[in-house]
């Protein structure tokens, strides 16, 4: 059994330096033992998927389309949906607390749900979101390992939330 459940969103179009972060994210989530969702495609989400793989862990993909062969290749399971941007609440609805990285709207409207289901969102880049109080928290942190740390943090004050 995994810990917790860490989501990390971001663009399915990425350069070097945010994968080198996704891929640092991936291989210290999964030696935290945490299994990580994800989008399941391209950019930070294979970036992600490869250092969780590279780190002998647990990555699921949740994918747009009905094809689960369309998931990046370091899946450890992929899960087709075939209700395209929908699947965003549904890598919010499984993950305790998420990492953001980089992207645009996708990312923004999953750190959105994030925030409105009381989760918090560990953002290494700038992420511009109107809260309320209610809402789940938007922490700023840059250092890969350190963001992971407060993800798992948030997490286990989300999981005992739930109590």
């Amino acid at each position: 059994m995994y810990n917790y459940n860490i989501g990390v969103i971001g663009g399915s179009i990425t350069d070097k330096t945010h994968c080198d972060i996704a891929y640092t994210l991936g291989k210290y989530l999964s030696s935290r033992n945490c299994a990580v969702f994800c989008g399941g495609g391209s950019g930070i989400m294979e970036c992600v998927s490869r250092g969780v793989h590279d780190g002998g862990g647990m990555v699921i993909g949740i994918l747009p389309d009905g094809n689960r062969m369309n998931g990046n290749k370091y899946l450890s399971l992929a899960i087709p949906t075939g209700i395209g941007y929908l699947r965003n609440f549904l890598i919010v609805r499984a993950s305790d607390a998420l990492i953001a990285i980089d992207g645009y709207s996708g990312t923004t409207s999953e750190a959105a749900f994030a925030l409105t289901e009381g989760k918090s969102v560990i953002s290494i880049d700038e992420l511009h979101i109107r809260r309320k109080e209610s809402d789940g928290k938007i922490i700023f942190e840059k250092d890969p390992e350190r963001a992971v740390e407060i993800a798992i943090e948030e997490a286990e004050k989300f999981l005992l939330s739930l109590l």
